[in-house]
């Protein structure tokens, strides 16, 4: 038996839809995908993502923001989705729509739950230093909760768009981007934190090596998609007893530019 997880940021799910997302959803291996920036109410993600799929959602409370969901396929019985959770517990609107949880109970037969997280990292904005605020504090919040987690036994994995290069394999113009929201010492050392001595580990990173990329967002300007100048923000981040078990990792980049239906490629990994 295996299970196959895929993270996206649908850059706004009517978009997606309209741009040819629903191919896609038809076509994927994923048994569960989780879903970032949805940009819509929760009474619409279902009707968006389509037929097939159990979905819970959080919506931001602030209209066309954020948002993020989690989706199972109907088909896989053995795969549903129990024990959702919203939210941080971080006061504000502007943290909403950025964090849910759910349970799937004991995917691999080991006896452990798995809980899958979808996470919307702000992005941040070194001329906005409210904006960095609000994502030191959110990463303080998530990483707290994610060690919370993994010490009552459970398998952990994390997966989203955390808006940040963890290391200079991770961004294509990494020198142009030293002072950048994004690819700050201060942001990476969150990653370096999580991983630290196995704690979690980087997934995709593990089954690519040390190798440029592969990249999962390319900026809309320019030729960026063309010459693959892109970054690795969005990750699956894994408790170790569930990281050995990815057997294969996929970013499914669209074949051009003009069949993208976000900016963002799914990431998809298989677990055994």
């Amino acid at each position: 038996m295996t299970l196959t997880i895929a993270t996206v940021n649908v850059n706004g799910l009517r978009a997606a839809a309209r741009k040819g997302m629903e191919p896609w959803l038809a076509a994927t291996d994923a048994d569960v995908i989780t879903l970032q920036e949805v940009r819509a109410p929760d009474e619409l993600i279902a009707d968006l993502v389509g037929d097939g799929w159990r979905v819970a959602g959080e919506a931001s409370q602030l209209k066309g923001r954020a948002g993020v969901a989690i989706a199972a396929r109907v088909a896989r019985e053995d795969v549903d989705l129990e024990g959702v959770r919203r939210g941080l517990g971080l006061e504000g609107d502007a943290h909403t729509g950025r964090w849910l949880e759910a349970d799937l109970a004991d995917p691999f037969g080991d006896g452990r739950t798995l809980t899958v997280v979808s996470m919307y990292m702000h992005s941040g904005n070194t001329e906005k230093p409210q904006t960095m605020t609000d994502k030191y504090a959110m990463l303080d919040a998530a990483w707290e909760r994610l060690s919370a987690l993994a010490a009552e036994g459970r398998h952990v994995l994390l997966t989203g768009d955390l808006n940040i290069a963890h290391t200079e394999r991770d961004i294509k113009n990494w020198k142009g981007n030293l002072k950048s929201a994004g690819f700050l010492p201060e942001e990476r050392a969150y990653l370096d934190r999580l991983t630290a001595d196995g704690a979690f580990v980087d997934v995709h990173r593990a089954l690519a090596g040390d190798v440029d990329g592969p990249y999962t967002w390319w900026s809309q300007r320019g030729k960026a998609y063309d010459n693959d100048s892109g970054w690795r923000i969005d990750y699956h981040l894994a408790t170790p007893d569930l990281a050995a078990r990815a057997t294969s990792a996929l970013v499914d980049r669209a074949p051009s530019y003009d069949t993208r239906w976000s900016d963002h490629a799914p990431l998809v990994i298989t677990y055994a």
